[in-house]
């Protein structure tokens, strides 16, 4: 996948990008993926504050690099009326605005739907916010740990002795990107036969907690409320994580009944599977304890490597636990899942590539991160016409950045 071929669903897309941080610039990332052009509007002094993040190589940020390679920079002040003008004529040329203001805030700078709309019937508004643009909680700031724990999800992740625990990544704000993708596709879609945009409307928290939605409906039908089962499901047996003999770590998933007396016979103890304490998935959860440390203790009698194979050959779901350096030594996910990131400091770097495969298309580029301001004066002038000394005014008086900054 390091070079692209076919032709890209969403070629012909162009998407004005508003959004900062993580979970915004993740759906434009998402869309760019898969043909479209983003154009990303950055603050010309700071750019987008995910610049900032650590860790960072030679001044720039892993984590903006990630996200937002193969976007062009625009550098425009939104607090200045030239510069929300600019950006209410760029929305009327393009087929999506992606934004990650609080609610209320494009209409403030009057850039709602209804006057971005008027001009341009067909354009599709994704908004993500913390909690939405509806509902009590629509004025309340929101970032993805303030979504984890909202949902349901920190309270849940953890062991029973420790805290709720929020993963140490942007857990919420991807999968949240992920979905304003799928609703600004499938918006696109429906203008095809309408010729009419829409809002997508995409809280932070909303996605994650329709992952969480066993644990709800649960609670609404019985009125249990599930605790933290560390590495196990809480709804299965055995499952979870176990270390070997050579300290090496690897997950196994008997989670349905076929694979649990797979799992018995590769473990050379097949009187498990009429053993009462075993038989059937309920059984197993009554003795789950009882049978985890009959699967530590197999598992840790060996090297890992050795489990794996005995796994595999009964066909019983398991993996090693990864670490970075793992990944990237895989040849599986060499030859489907990483691509190169070229043409920044970072080297020849490699970065997980799009989601999913689609057969007539093999996917994009990744090949330099803009700087702030980057592609200004290019956009400004292929997109509204404007001219050099026009864009020269608009950078003396602070409004835009013409010329390109490195990353702060």
């Amino acid at each position: 996948m390091s070079t692209s071929s076919g032709t890209p669903p969403l070629r012909g897309i162009t998407v004005l990008e508003l959004g900062t941080m993580y979970a915004a610039p993740t759906t434009g990332r998402m869309l760019r993926d898969f043909g479209a052009r983003v154009i990303k509007v950055e603050d010309p002094r700071v750019g987008d504050y995910a610049r900032q993040w650590t860790p960072q190589h030679e001044g720039l940020s892993i984590g903006f690099a990630r996200l937002n390679a193969g976007k062009e920079s625009v550098g425009i002040d939104l607090r200045r009326t030239e510069g929300r003008d600019l950006v209410r004529r760029l929305a009327a040329r393009v087929d999506v605005v992606i934004e990650s203001f609080r609610p209320g805030r494009l209409e403030e700078w009057g850039l709602g739907y209804d006057v971005l709309s008027a001009e341009n019937p067909g354009l599709v508004l994704t908004r993500v916010s913390g909690f939405g643009q509806t509902g009590p909680y629509r004025e309340r700031p929101g970032f993805g740990t303030v979504a984890e724990t909202a949902s349901g999800y920190a309270y849940v992740n953890g062991w029973p002795d420790t805290p709720p625990t929020s993963p140490p990544f942007g857990f919420a704000d991807s999968i949240a990107g992920l979905a304003a993708a799928f609703g600004t596709t499938t918006s696109l879609l429906r203008r095809t036969a309408t010729g009419c945009g829409d809002v997508v409307d995409v809280a932070l928290y909303e996605p994650l907690m329709f992952i969480m939605g066993d644990v709800i409906l649960n609670y609404s039908a019985t009125g249990h409320v599930q605790q933290r089962v560390g590495n196990g499901s809480g709804s299965a047996s055995p499952r979870g994580i176990y270390q070997a003999g050579d300290g090496h770590w690897l997950a196994i998933a008997a989670s349905n009944q076929t694979i649990a007396m797979r799992l018995f016979d590769a473990m050379g103890r097949p009187e498990y599977r009429d053993d009462p304490r075993f038989s059937t998935n309920r059984a197993r959860m009554r003795h789950n304890e009882e049978l985890q440390e009959l699967v530590r203790a197999w598992v840790v009698a060996r090297p890992r490597d050795e489990v794996l194979a005995d796994l595999d050959a009964h066909e019983v779901v398991a993996a090693p636990v990864n670490d970075a350096a793992d990944i990237v030594a895989d040849p599986h996910f060499r030859e489907r899942t990483l691509v190169d990131l070229a043409g920044s400091v970072l080297g020849r770097a490699l970065v997980p590539g799009p989601v999913l495969h689609l057969g007539g298309y093999a996917g994009p580029v990744y090949d330099g991160v803009p700087e702030i301001g980057e592609h200004t004066a290019p956009v400004l002038g292929e997109v509204l016409g404007l001219s050099g000394p026009e864009l020269a005014a608009l950078d003396r008086a602070d409004v835009v950045r013409s010329s390109p900054v490195g990353a702060a």
